[in-house]
């Protein structure tokens, strides 16, 4: 009898799951999207309902053959791609290619463990059409956006370059930001400090000056602190409050796929595209010794909070037996998702809280040990009691101002047993010889000077923080997102941090321009709404489709009609047919093309003018980008001359 068959999207789940299924199936793999929309045209026809083209992705026709192959004899296939839009819409795809004549089942599990799997194996369900709709209105919309934007960019910037749907409004939020540091101007203001000292007690009270006149204030030069200095030396010193209170903070949710990634940078340094990619393999499979192979976590594509409830009473049981019953609530801890979460899915948790990150890390990678000791830190302290902090406050009067001294003392460490690292800074001050109404003589003041700061470049984990926030892009979208505008030279990372490129600038300039919706944040964000409804059944697609088309036609219409090439012709000549050389944008960045292209080919580096310090070297400095997007500066000679710096060394004079 023929094994029925498993398709599942990557060859590490196929080790894991064959393992679990044992001798009665095959599992074999996808590799990923087989069919889609094709390379060379739109490949949707917007005249007929936006009917979409999908074709055999020609690089992967070997392995939808061999699919046929495994497939031939079965009368029986599981499709058990990624439980998501994605997942759906992959797996529909390949059904319509090998599954005429046999029984398809649909099944999806959130984490790869036996349990888990057999039990989805034990109860399959159809194909959710709402799940592929969506998937497919999302492909539909963004391939119209990049087919249609990108020949304008061809014309009025450059070759090659390309715009996307949710990239470009991405794109848009750090140009926004990089202006608005470079329109900063700083702000003087100052601050005044005291030390005070009670008779009859040594050690000094330090205490800031909070209110004038039980006012909040603003001190903008020296001359202002100075006069301020010299009136509060004048002034008796008077203690007017002295206050204790207790301060419950409350455990953070567990990961979802935005938090994951901005936690992992915060503390690993990871960025996006390093976090989904160690998430990725720890979800897949990662071997215990003994040849055993499990999947450490659960799915690490979601937006939703939710723990099932069987992973509750783990975990409870798993914090009274190893804390204590005081590290237990009462009840379990509950945390609400997002509007737009899919509620189907689970938070990211470790597949079992018995495998601590301790008992494991010597099966893992340094990154995956790293990744999963956060994961599991997050869910096990998630379901712990508050930490307790007791804050003490003193208040100083002297005259019309008013100085105050606070501290904190962790009096009960609740999850922060766990998440130790979350623990905030404490100030453990002595307030048990101060009472209200004893007096107080200065020994000391201390005005600073301080000037007000630029807002920060956005990092992984903040851009990815403001796309959640703006409801641009979805969990699966994020790292994706980032990648593109690094691969794409419209940003660079410099130690972490997005700066806008020449190149990016221009582009999003354009897009703003003459695309005003597209470019809108809140209409992006509509649209991933309007998405949703169409998972959830309460919109059909090609309506979506249509009323996002005829607005952006005629945006279309108007720029095309508008925009005129450019040439950003240089003082140069081409040394192979003397036409003038132009400055042209390309990927990788700005570079120089003969202006007579296509009929004279020739292109070289945008030099820099500093000569390459390397002894003996004739040539310039150039800038070039790493894979990771950052900038640094090599030979225009390479590979003849290796020399690189990441900043153009200084030219004497």
């Amino acid at each position: 009898m023929a094994k029925a068959i498993v398709i599942v999207e990557s060859p590490t789940k196929v080790k894991t799951i064959n393992k679990i299924l044992g001798a009665k199936f095959k599992v074999v793999s996808s590799m990923g999207h087989l069919i889609d929309l094709p390379k060379s045209t739109l490949g949707v026809d917007v005249e007929k309902n936006f009917e979409p083209n999908f074709i055999v992705v020609r690089s992967k026709s070997k392995i939808l053959t061999q699919l046929k192959k495994d497939t031939a004899a079965a009368k029986e296939i599981y499709v058990a791609t990624d439980p998501d839009r994605e997942g759906e819409a992959i797996g529909w795809n390949l059904v319509t290619q090998i599954g005429k004549g046999k029984k398809i089942f649909r099944v999806t599990f959130q984490e790869i463990t036996k349990e888990a799997v057999l039990k989805a194996f034990e109860h399959p369900r159809e194909f959710d059409q709402k799940l592929i709709n969506a998937q497919v209105a999302r492909r539909i919309l963004d391939r119209i956006v990049g087919y249609k934007l990108s020949p304008v960019l061809w014309k009025k910037v450059g070759s090659r370059l390309s715009a996307g749907r949710v990239q470009s409004v991405a794109l848009r939020i750090l140009v926004e930001r990089e202006r608005e540091i470079t329109r900063f101007v700083p702000e003087e203001y100052w601050q005044i400090a005291v030390d005070l000292k009670k008779e009859g007690y040594d050690q000094p009270l330090a205490a800031s000056l909070e209110r004038i006149d039980k006012e909040k204030f603003k001190i903008s030069s020296q001359n202002e602190a100075n006069t301020l200095v010299e009136e509060i030396k004048q002034q008796d010193f008077n203690v007017t409050l002295v206050s204790e209170r207790e301060v419950k903070r409350n455990p953070n949710p567990p990961f979802i796929t935005s938090t994951l990634q901005q936690e992992a940078f915060n503390k690993l340094r990871f960025n996006a595209e390093r976090t989904m990619r160690i998430a990725q393999e720890l979800y897949e499979g990662v071997e215990l010794g003994d040849g055993e192979t499990v999947g450490l976590i659960t799915y690490m594509r979601t937006d939703s909070v939710n723990i099932s409830q069987e992973a509750l009473l783990k975990v409870r049981e798993f914090i009274k037996t190893n804390y204590g019953a005081k590290y237990l609530p009462e009840e379990p801890n509950k945390y609400k998702s997002r509007k737009s979460a899919q509620e189907a899915h689970e938070a990211i948790r470790p597949a079992s809280v018995l495998r601590s990150p301790q008992d494991i890390q010597r099966f893992l990678e340094p990154d995956q040990y790293k990744l999963y000791a956060l994961i599991w830190n997050r869910f096990v302290s998630c379901q712990m009691t508050p930490a307790v902090y007791k804050y003490k406050k003193i208040e100083i009067t002297a005259g019309r101002f008013q100085f105050g001294a606070s501290g904190s003392t962790l009096v009960f460490d609740g999850f922060l047993t766990v998440n130790s690292e979350d623990r905030e800074e404490e100030s453990a001050l002595d307030f048990s010889h101060y009472t209200q109404g004893d007096r107080l003589s200065l020994m000391e003041m201390k005005p600073t000077q301080h000037f007000t700061k630029p807002p920060a470049r956005f990092s992984d984990a903040s851009l990815v923080k403001a796309l959640e926030e703006d409801g641009i892009g979805r969990p699966s979208t994020y790292a994706s997102i980032i990648h593109t505008l690094v691969f794409r030279n419209y940003v660079v990372r410099d130690r972490g941090y997005f700066t806008p490129t020449e190149l990016g600038i221009k582009i999003c300039d354009l897009l703003v321009e003459y695309f005003a919706k597209v470019m809108d944040i809140g209409f992006t964000a509509k649209m991933e709404e309007e998405l949703d409804s169409v998972e959830e059944g309460v919109l059909e697609y090609p309506k979506l489709l249509d009323e996002f088309y005829q607005p952006f036609k005629e945006e279309l219409d108007f720029a095309e009609k508008n925009i005129e090439k450019t040439h950003n012709f240089i003082d140069k000549k081409c040394p192979l047919c003397q036409r003038q050389m132009v400055v042209k944008w390309g990927r990788r960045g700005k570079f120089l093309s003969c202006s007579g292209f296509p009929a004279c080919k020739h292109a070289e580096s945008f030099t820099s003018g500093v000569k390459c310090p390397q002894e003996g070297c004739t040539g310039e400095l150039v800038e070039r980008r790493s894979k990771k997007g950052q900038m640094f500066y090599g030979c225009s000679r390479y590979p003849q001359c290796t020399f690189i710096a990441n900043e153009l060394p200084k030219v004497n004079s």
